[in-house]
């Protein structure tokens, strides 16, 4: 969830690159691999699950989560691209764009707080396999994300992903419910209705960082902001 999580403070993440026959052994599912270029990153992918050790990140997913689709397109800097990440809430949709730049096949980011995307190697043919390091709080954390083209991967496939969590010492990882339907959402209904989280985003800087430091090291602070997100949406139902 983190990357999913983090929806309500809108994190991304990425990368990877679909090879050819499946793979088994730790160290080679675990090995980052060579990314030439950002022309395969390009185009709209689903996210499909997520393993992350971040404390809470689970709960929040299983509870607010329920699909998370990224659109990457060409930015005009050498090999830099716009990664817009829309995610459904409880019934509404959020975006968030962020430029990450290509560098040594790592996509590293400073907002909203310090990141490094690297991929792996992955049997799945139209797949994308992200694993990350980000610090909050002075504590580093880690993320695996299985995305791909495709709304839903074989069990084959899935099962692969879980095992490179599990190289990775990372908890088991969610999978997310595609069947809720996808954000941008032509649906007329308020709950359908998207707000766009960027600028907002970038304004409040390391604000982010410590208001996520906050929700992970305290369950009161994770109950209020179930609470809190589930009465706007509630409010906005009734309006």
């Amino acid at each position: 969830m983190m990357k999913c999580a983090h929806v309500a403070v809108a994190v991304l993440s990425l990368l990877s690159a679909g090879q050819s026959a499946p793979v088994s052994s730790c160290e080679t599912l675990i090995h980052p691999i060579e990314v030439n270029g950002r022309e395969q990153l390009l185009g709209k992918w689903t996210a499909i699950a997520e393993g992350t050790d971040v404390p809470s990140a689970k709960l929040l997913t299983n509870l607010l989560m329920a699909s998370v689709r990224l659109d990457i397109t060409a930015a005009n800097e050498s090999d830099a691209i716009n990664v817009m990440q829309s995610q459904k809430i409880l019934g509404r949709c959020y975006t968030f764009t962020t430029l990450m730049i290509l560098v040594n096949s790592t996509l590293p980011l400073a907002q909203p707080f310090p990141r490094s995307v690297v991929s792996l190697r992955t049997g799945c043919p139209d797949c994308l396999i992200a694993s990350s390091k980000f610090t909050i709080g002075g504590q580093t954390y880690r993320a695996l994300q299985l995305l791909s083209r495709r709304n839903t991967v074989t069990a084959d496939e899935l099962k692969e992903f879980m095992r490179q969590a599990e190289c990775l010492n990372l908890p088991s990882p969610t999978i997310l419910d595609q069947e809720t339907g996808f954000c941008p959402d032509d649906s007329p209904s308020i709950e359908a209705a998207t707000t766009h989280l960027t600028n907002s985003m970038n304004d409040m800087g390391s604000e982010v960082s410590k208001t996520l430091q906050s929700i992970m090291n305290s369950d009161a602070d994770l109950q209020n902001l179930l609470n809190t997100k589930r009465s706007s949406v509630a409010g906005l139902k009734e309006n």
